[in-house]
């Protein structure tokens, strides 16, 4: 099983978790619920949290993982893309590893931690809003560069049973908000 069949039923197991708790599929209506009441430190919304986490690490290239299988260190999700491109189109492509790591960290802040979430729209609301989740993506962001930091050289060679792991986890977030109800 390949590193990105695990990634993207993760999340959508660990959202499915949180629509499980809130009664619905709409993320304003799970950010809604998760403002009004005490479910954000339920154990369904910390292992949802964990799963995609360990996913948004993996799918944004932050921690190298690759395919132990192979001798070939071009298996990587993130690194095999970039190596025939340079100038403009490397550019596009860092663009969009960014783009997408500001979508999995916005996810992350905005559905788990909903504090500051513009509930109109307004001036005031929305740059409360605004302030808040530049101060969410730099908390996620520094602990992301620690975490890099401190695992840089560590030998990485069970990174799928990680993601499994991840997916276990979401399993168990969907199974304990679904018994939580």
């Amino acid at each position: 099983m390949t590193v990105a069949a695990l990634a993207e039923p993760t999340v959508a197991l660990a959202i499915f978790a949180l629509a499980l708790s809130a009664g619905s599929t709409n993320l304003g209506q799970i950010v809604a619920r998760t403002m009004s009441g005490p479910a954000a430190v339920s154990p369904g919304h910390l292992l949802a949290f964990l799963a995609l986490f360990i996913v948004t690490l993996a799918e944004t290239g932050r921690l190298p993982i690759d395919n132990p299988a192979t001798h070939l260190e071009l298996t990587m999700i993130h690194e095999a893309m970039v190596l025939e491109y340079s100038g403009r189109y490397l550019a596009l492509i860092e663009w969009a590893a960014s783009l997408k790591l500001l979508i999995f960290f916005s996810l992350l802040s905005n559905l788990f931690v909903p504090w500051g979430v513009a509930a109109g729209l307004t001036a005031g609301a929305l740059t409360l809003a605004v302030a808040s989740l530049l101060v969410k993506l730099v908390i996620l962001a520094a602990v992301v560069a620690v975490l890099e930091t401190r695992i840089a050289k560590l030998r990485l060679f069970r990174v799928p049973e990680l993601l499994s792991v991840s997916f276990v986890l979401a399993l168990l977030a969907v199974t304990s908000s679904f018994l939580l109800r």
